[in-house]
């Protein structure tokens, strides 16, 4: 196609991620008998799970991978179309929505949900080690996901930030053995403190320096040379939403980078649906299957009252 050409809006909706939002969008819109292609690059933090007992109708449990390849299976078998491919750039163009995927060649469709999520802010471990302990399920990131998990064990939380307190504080509900640990120093309000201290949650003040992974445990290395082992580490350092695409498109983002909440309903830019945790809300599987179906069927109602609208009107008698 030529650079100045106009673009062939086939699909018609591109659904860019394919965690949990962007294939429920998927299946919703394939059984809407909706020509749609799932664009991602293989990062769905989904696929990260070692296992979790948080997703309804898996009371076992189910592992990341094994789900989203249930979901992938679902999507294509109604007439979803699935590609790996990074979306470096999109803009609105004349009836829909022109993508450039970083390999250099375009997409082109009449609507676009994004469901790209959000990439976590990590602990600084090797990779290989960082990726052994989450599997081991001694470091984790979703308290809300897993605390039940750790019901009376030894519980560690980095971070002494806002996030940090309140990370610590909740997942005192589920043991009396909770230590809020820094990254290199403490910046928790008075009232945050005295909070930590009526729950009594431990505060240590060494910055930390180091962290072991072992089958069973975590140990972590403080600056003051106190070594502290844990059952389980949650670090609260918070996330950063893939937001640049949402951007590009002119879509309201929250301080924190997120899409505002009110663009799962009712998007401000037309022809975009938002879902997922790249949603200022919630990060859940299940909210993120709940924010697909309702963008998808948006999405679907929205090219409905689009192809009514240039229906040829009854020539009069």
């Amino acid at each position: 196609m030529a650079a100045d050409a106009e673009p062939i809006f086939e699909p018609d909706v591109i659904v860019i991620g394919a965690g949990p939002a962007g294939l429920t969008a998927a299946l919703y819109l394939a059984r809407y008998r909706r020509k749609v292609l799932v664009l991602h690059d293989g990062k769905s933090r989904a696929l990260r799970i070692p296992l979790t007992h948080n997703a309804p109708g898996f009371p076992e449990g189910v592992r990341g991978p094994d789900l989203i390849a249930r979901m992938t299976r679902h999507a294509v078998r109604y007439g979803a179309a699935i590609q790996e491919a990074e979306v470096a750039a999109i803009k609105a163009v004349a009836g829909g929505f022109r993508l450039h995927l970083a390999d250099g060649s375009r997409r082109s469709s009449r609507a676009v949900v994004l469901a790209t999520g959000v990439d976590l802010a990590q602990v600084d471990l090797p990779e290989a080690v960082h990726e052994a302990a989450i599997r081991a399920g001694v470091l984790r990131y979703c308290p809300v996901c897993d605390g039940y998990e750790h019901i009376d064990e030894r519980i560690g939380v980095i971070g002494c930030d806002t996030n940090g307190a309140a990370e610590a504080l909740f997942l005192r509900g589920y043991s009396r053995n909770v230590t809020l640990m820094p990254l290199d120093f403490p910046e928790l309000s008075s009232a945050e403190a005295r909070a930590l201290a009526d729950a009594g949650i431990r505060l240590e003040t060494g910055a930390l320096r180091a962290l072991e992974s072992g089958p069973d445990d975590i140990t972590v290395r403080l600056d003051t040379g106190v070594l502290l082992t844990f059952d389980v580490v949650y670090p609260a350092l918070g996330c950063r939403p893939r937001s640049s695409l949402a951007k590009q498109l002119g879509l309201s983002l929250t301080e924190a980078g997120c899409v505002t909440s009110d663009s799962a309903f009712d998007s401000p830019v037309t022809g975009v649906f938002a879902a997922g945790d790249l949603v200022e809300g919630l990060d859940q599987i299940s909210v993120a299957m709940g924010h697909g179906a309702v963008a998808a069927t948006r999405a679907h109602n929205w090219l409905r009252a689009q192809d009514r609208s240039t229906l040829p009107s009854k020539s009069p008698t």
